[in-house]
């Protein structure tokens, strides 16, 4: 990839915003749970939110993978250090297992899945949070830090890692492995891949053969869509894997893994800042629906990583089009820039805000791949293949190739300047061609000139290419001129997107009703915050009649006043520049005839939902899950595509319970969403019926007994609760339990309101 350096600019801000928040990490908070494992004591105390569970550890192996990926892009020595220091304490830790175990959660976990005999579900294993999962992120973190400074000291601690990782499993049986790949497993199949590349080891090569998670791979290899209601980010690692499987073994089952998951994903459940997912979950086809947890940053920090395959393997604007879009809007977006903090989901929810994690109390998934993203801004700016030098992103950027011999500098201000040129400052007979992505969005043909003048090019899957003998000095200039144009949404053409080239213009909504702050260890504290009333827009010009730019330095927009109600000018501007504001990126918009129609009943449905829901859960999600602290005995969970929904039951005496919230001023009703084809059951020969209680606390709310089948309908049903049940409480246990050889359930939505019904 040669050496890529930022210059200045959007991301070169960005980026050392994240070197900075990289350096304020404290290394011995980050490695303390791995002290502890091993029972030994740490030298400082662990950080909190998610490095006070069960999966404690992910964030050091994140932050050895951004440090070193910084240190690469930025020279920092003050990082190499951290980062030396971080491996000697590491190597340390390893040293008191005998067998080469490290990790941020004791090993008893894992020690009961070696034995063939273990508990799992999605999201445990052995008894733990996804083990895999965040064990994974320090075999990654080590395997980075190997290849990018070249470390002895990572390769080794992450062999050992790897060969205890390797005798553990190798006795179990396919069937024993395929049923502990139903827990989520991170890119498992990713580091052993990169592993065998770098030792040559067969044996990390069939371990990365043997994470095949066949449930979830083996149709996509077959071409079929099978992802709605599957956990988004659990999936796109595995997919990650199957492809550098391909540039290993050259099977092409793993090759058409990856091409059909991308393009599923990308052109069928994707949102129009480039992320995907509700509630970390893929919904159907073809939906966009709104929400406040909807793209989770996560899942496009791996899409991108997908992207870079499949170009490799047919290179075409296409991929970099993707890639464009979801870098300014997502990735740049998801940071803050005074703070450098990190959001979890991107709300979509018109009138809503972002939410950041917190210095030291949160480090949730997307707070380890946020350290990263800043770091790997500079990737893919450029690139050399064989004889051609591409230029893929529109980025103030220096690089060289092929151990200096050839230095390119781009500058440009882009998006703001409208234009960039491209310097040949050294340059030999290895490049015969250069190619410049022409972007979907391009205004006009752009105009390219070499050294002033006018050249004439060719176009080849989607980029300019120029053939000529370069010379050192040759200069090239190329317009990138933008229009406003609209993206309409997939489930309803009235709910629109304003976009600019790659981006999306976001409503600036500004901070009435606004929280005392949006930097918060627990980012779904604020779920259920007021929203305010979002304007709609009406009107059936084109968008240049109604849209007039009016600071092209910073982008801002202006419409004329047609919100409505109230004609209402709107204020616009680039998504990645909203912070610590209301926004709205999808609008309705629509004919006055339109309007009169359908009025405003979709935003007084929402604020009614606003000013009755006190809590919910959506079970089978791991995160509402994990959120409202579910406890189970015997129970089971799963999705049903005719309804498009998730469930979970309990069965033969056992029990689900989660905590919910109340609020004792007011009346309190729980109200749970069943299903009308939910019958018995016929299970190992016994017939089981749906016979369950409900309680509050210890307290009986409700029997339910129903066995008649009927059409597949979800359907409500409200639990008064009584006044003295809640009385000087915020928080609740709901518990749903079957008597012996009966059923509890299936609940398919499980909330708190503060009247009957919505």
């Amino acid at each position: 990839m040669g050496k890529i350096q930022l210059l200045d600019g959007l991301f070169y801000d960005s980026q050392q915003k994240g070197k900075e928040y990289l350096l304020n990490l404290d290394v011995d908070r980050l490695v303390a749970p791995c002290y502890e494992a091993v029972g030994v004591k740490a030298k400082k105390e662990r950080y909190g939110g998610w490095e006070s569970t069960q999966i404690a550890g992910h964030s050091v192996g994140h932050w050895l993978s951004a440090s070193a990926t910084m240190y690469q892009a930025t020279g920092d020595i003050k990082l190499k250090k951290k980062l030396e220091y971080a491996l000697s304490e590491l190597e340390k830790i390893q040293s008191i297992e005998l067998d080469g175990y490290l990790s941020g959660f004791p090993r008893d976990c894992f020690d009961q899945v070696f034995t063939g005999e273990f508990e799992v579900s999605n999201f445990s294993l052995g008894g733990s949070w996804v083990p895999w999962y965040s064990i994974h992120k320090i075999y990654a973190g080590l395997i980075d830090v190997c290849q990018i400074i070249g470390s002895e000291k990572a390769l080794q601690v992450v062999i050992r890692l790897s060969d205890w990782a390797y005798n553990g499993l190798k006795d179990l049986t396919e069937n024993q492995f395929q049923e502990m790949l139903r827990c989520e497993h991170g890119g498992m199949n990713e580091v052993f891949a990169d592993l065998y590349l770098i030792t040559n080891d067969k044996r990390y090569l069939e371990l990365a053969e043997r994470f095949y998670h066949k449930a979830v791979l083996a149709p996509l290899a077959n071409k079929q869509d099978d992802l709605e209601g599957r956990h988004a980010n659990t999936q796109i690692p595995k997919v990650i894997g199957a492809a550098k499987l391909y540039n290993i073994t050259g099977n092409d089952k793993y090759k058409q893994i990856a091409t059909f998951f991308w393009e599923q994903v990308v052109s069928y459940r994707t949102y129009a800042i480039g992320g995907n997912s509700i509630r970390e979950h893929f919904g159907p086809e073809n939906s966009e629906e709104l929400g406040i947890l909807t793209t989770e940053t996560c899942n496009t920090y791996n899409m991108l990583k997908l992207t870079e395959f499949l170009f490799d393997w047919q290179p075409s604007s296409y991929y970099f089009d993707y890639y464009e879009r979801a870098l300014y809007n997502h990735i740049l977006a998801s940071q803050d820039p005074d703070s450098g903090m990190k959001t979890y989901f991107v709300s979509t929810e018109p009138g809503h805000f972002k939410v950041y994690h917190s210095h030291d109390n949160s480090f949730w998934c997307c707070t380890g791949t946020g350290m990263e993203n800043p770091a790997r801004y500079n990737r893919r700016i450029f690139e050399m293949r064989e004889d051609t030098l591409y230029v893929h992103l529109f980025l103030s950027a220096k690089a060289s190739f092929h151990d200096d011999r050839i230095m390119i500098k781009q500058q440009t201000d882009f998006p703001f300047q409208q234009s960039s040129s491209l310097k040949l400052e050294k340059v030999t007979d290895d490049i015969t061609e250069i190619r410049i992505r022409k972007p979907i969005w391009l205004k006009d043909d752009s105009q390219v000139s070499v050294n002033g003048k006018h050249q004439k090019v060719e176009e080849e899957d989607g980029y300019f290419t120029i053939k000529r003998e370069w010379q050192n000095g040759d200069e090239i200039s190329f317009d990138l001129s933008m229009e406003l144009f609209r993206y309409l949404a997939k489930d309803d053409d009235k709910k629109q997107v304003i976009m600019y080239g790659p981006l999306v213009l976001a409503g600036a909504l500004g901070r009435e009703n606004f929280p005392n702050t949006d930097i918060l260890d627990d980012h779904q504290s604020l779920n259920n915050h007021p929203l305010i009333e979002v304007p709609t827009l009406v009107t059936e010009e084109d968008l240049s009649n109604w849209i007039t730019l009016k600071d092209e330095k910073e982008l801002i927009f202006e419409t004329k006043a047609i919100g409505q109600p109230g004609n209402q000018k709107v204020t616009l501007k680039p998504f990645f520049n909203v912070h610590h504001e209301r926004y709205t990126i999808y609008w309705n918009i629509m004919s006055e005839t339109t309007y009169q129609q359908v009025g405003d009943e979709e935003k007084k449905k929402r604020a009614r939902e606003q000013n009755v829901i006190i809590d919910e859960v959506t079970p089978n999600e791991q995160q509402p899950e994990v959120d409202h602290h579910l406890k189970v005995i015997n129970s089971f969970s799963g999705y049903r595509n005719d309804v498009h929904s998730g469930w979970r039951d309990a069965r033969d005496g056992g029990y689900f319970s989660y905590e919910l919230a109340v609020n004792p001023e007011q009346p309190m009703y729980l109200v749970v969403t069943y299903n009308k084809n939910d019958a018995s059951l016929e299970l190992d020969g016994l017939k089981m019926e749906r016979d369950f209680t409900i309680r509050v606390d210890d307290h009986f709310i409700a029997r339910e007994h129903f066995n008649q089948p009927d059409i597949g309908e979800l359907y409500t049903k409200s639990y008064s609760i009584p006044t003295q049940f809640v009385e000087g409480k915020e928080k609740v246990t709901v518990t749903f339990s079957a008597g012996q050889g009966k059923i509890a359930g299936g609940v398919y939505h499980l909330r708190v309101l503060n009247e009957p019904t919505l």
